[in-house]
């Protein structure tokens, strides 16, 4: 009892000075910035989950090819980020991209602050969503694209493009935000954005050889399976983590992700059942992915029930547009179009609707909102299209943009890389 005596003056001092703690410097607070570095690594980790899950849909001769294009934009777009995708996007106010200051990370020091984390932490973060957006175009294209282009592409693409966009939706001064336009976590900036770049790609370059003919069936469904595990693990870093705090809003934001990804999965395997007359594991993956886009601009703005609704919504809409490239007869590889343009775009649109919280969208009596986020679509699908439309026609006329007949029948992987996925 005495020792006990002892220790509460001790007790009462840690307890009266807790709160400081959480405080080290002004405006830091250590909990946001410990949140919100586990949320960068987990976006990280999203990448080579989307290897693994565009590398398991591609015939064996073409698995290496296909995870290297989203590990080249790990390593493209990481440089580019710092040196200057960074500072086009949050290095100033302007209306159309921020500026030139932040050249190089200039201008940042490990006590400036962004909110209550530090600038470095918030760069990181930001940077890994410019290393994805791109990443996810490659699923129109696998098989058939020139490795060399892809890499300039992608470069040229996220100077041009996503920078650009993500400054007028979250930049300082951004002509989107300051017209009301609610994106919590990409659903504009990241999956629309690169939805319709990745259709015009598949457009521009042509069918693969012998499709729709031959099957191209996936040579390795449980990597696509793990795949989008790994995805929808680091979904939350990337939903989450876009509240850029520990609090209430990440709370939120990782509730209605979780619900929406089941609830995804779910919608997808019963329309696929009602429709196909099975359920397939490639199909509840792609629900699963379905429901996490169509959530991703809405996550911190609706309540789980709306979120719910939103994710039973995702499956069908998105597996009908799926269905849609055998209808008008292109050729995209792996769906990107069709999961996360269209599921980009309803997302968009469903958090006109359904916003609640922070914000006012349809059901709340706002039905102004619906036309912000509509405009806001439309903006940046057509400057997405003529910006890749130009990269395209100069890329084709100095590079070529598709590999020799004879190097995409033998496979990627040995022609562009002089490797083999598997050697049994």
């Amino acid at each position: 009892m005495h020792g006990v005596l002892r220790v509460l003056p001790a007790l009462f001092v840690f307890l009266a000075t807790f709160p400081s703690l959480a405080l080290a410097e002004d405006g830091l607070n250590t909990g946001d910035t410990a949140w919100m570095l586990v949320s960068s690594a987990m976006v990280l980790l999203m990448l080579p989950g989307l290897a693994l899950f565009y590398g398991g849909m591609v015939r064996s001769k073409n698995v290496l090819s296909t995870t290297m294009h989203t590990f080249a934009a790990m390593a493209i777009i990481g440089v580019q980020w710092v040196v200057l995708g960074y500072t086009l996007t949050f290095g100033g106010s302007g209306k159309f991209f921020g500026g030139f200051e932040n050249l190089f990370l200039s201008g940042i020091t490990p006590e400036t602050l962004t909110g209550s984390i530090p600038t470095y932490v918030f760069v990181m973060f930001q940077g890994m969503f410019a290393i994805i957006t791109p990443a996810l175009i490659s699923g129109a294209v696998a098989e058939r694209m020139k490795f060399s282009t892809y890499c300039v592409f992608i470069l040229l693409w996220a100077t041009l493009v996503y920078d650009p966009v993500a400054h007028w939706v979250w930049g300082e001064g951004g002509w989107l935000m300051e017209h009301g336009d609610l994106d919590f976590a990409g659903g504009t900036v990241v999956h629309f954005s690169s939805g319709i770049s990745a259709l015009v790609l598949a457009i521009v370059l042509g069918k693969r050889k012998g499709y729709p003919q031959e099957r191209m069936t996936p040579h390795n469904l449980p990597m696509t399976l793990l795949g989008a595990g790994l995805l929808w693990f680091g979904w939350f870093g990337f939903n989450a983590g876009s509240a850029l705090s520990s609090g209430s809003s990440a709370a939120l934001a990782f509730t209605t992700t979780q619900t929406a990804a089941a609830a995804g999965a779910l919608s997808w395997m019963i329309a696929e059942w009602i429709h196909a007359g099975k359920p397939s594991a490639l199909g509840a993956a792609s629900g699963v992915v379905a429901g996490l886009v169509v959530i991703t601009p809405a996550a911190g703005f609706v309540t789980p029930g709306w979120a719910l609704l939103m994710g039973l919504s995702a499956g069908p809409v998105c597996y009908g547009g799926v269905l849609l490239k055998h209808k008008l007869k292109y050729d995209d590889s792996l769906d990107a179009f069709g999961i996360h343009g269209l599921g980009g775009a309803w997302g968009a649109i469903a958090t006109g609707i359904f916003a609640t919280v922070g914000a006012s969208g349809l059901i709340a009596g706002n039905p102004y909102q619906v036309w912000v986020q509509f405009m806001g679509l439309l903006a940046t699908g057509v400057y997405a299209v003529v910006v890749t439309l130009l990269l395209l026609f100069v890329l084709k006329a100095t590079m070529g943009l598709r590999v020799e007949d004879d190097d995409e029948r033998k496979g990627l992987d040995q022609s562009a890389h002089s490797e083999s996925g598997y050697t049994f």
